[in-house]
């Protein structure tokens, strides 16, 4: 009974370090077989100008990978734009970050709202209020619903876009929305957002059809 006693104990501690060692393989397997995301070129800077009509669907990729300098795009311009003024820019990327402007110390009108899942690819018509602008946090610029964009995988290291859509208010009170597809340039190197997006230049919420500005025209 002695035997059966210590060897049970022995038999327990050979399964236990069988198992977490499976479990190690495992972990490392799917470590060296990551997937490849999908990657984008940056796009160019080049304005595209919307010039007060509907456009999109339009693919658009911002190069954010310098940690330190913010991005901004313009919804009216269709680009990157270099130094801009306070309302010349609508959403600015900075890596995975990503600001509106409009709220706490911007200048602008814009603001954020989120719509999980398929949802958002049929809303034609945005809602006109409920937009959440910029919050300044101990001195950092944060959105938290265009914070959690995207999801971050502890076993393959990638970020990954969430299947969700998020509705715009630009700076200047117009209407877009977007999804993000990727967060990688070529060769899978991190930092080049792309996302797809309809913009309403003639100032309504419609995204189904051209509408005429209004007689206080947005300038864009």
């Amino acid at each position: 009974m002695t035997g059966s006693a210590e060897a049970a104990p022995r038999w327990a501690i050979g399964l236990i370090a069988g198992v977490v060692v499976a479990g190690a393989v495992f972990y490392v397997s799917l470590t060296l077989r990551r997937p490849e995301p999908p990657t984008y070129p940056p796009s160019s800077t080049e304005p595209r100008p919307a010039e007060g009509r509907l456009v999109g669907p339009i693919l658009y990729t911002v190069d954010a990978r310098d940690p330190a300098a913010w991005q901004f795009f313009s919804f009216a311009r269709g680009s990157v734009v270099v130094d801009p003024r306070p309302f010349d820019w609508d959403l600015a990327f900075r890596r995975f970050e990503v600001i509106v402007n409009g709220g706490d110390a911007l200048s602008g009108m814009g603001g954020v709202m989120v719509v999980e899942g398929p949802a958002g690819d049929s809303l034609d018509v945005l809602p006109e209020d409920g937009y959440e602008g910029t919050v300044v946090v101990a001195g950092d610029s944060l959105v938290a619903s265009l914070g959690d964009w995207y999801d971050y995988s502890m076993l393959t290291h990638l970020l990954s876009p969430r299947p969700r859509t998020f509705l715009v208010r630009t700076a200047d009170g117009r209407y877009a929305k977007l999804r993000f597809e990727s967060y990688y340039c070529p060769g899978a190197q991190p930092g080049c957002v792309t996302f797809e997006y309809w913009y309403q230049g003639a100032g309504g919420p419609d995204l189904r059809s051209r509408q005429e500005p209004p007689e206080s025209s947005l300038s864009p």
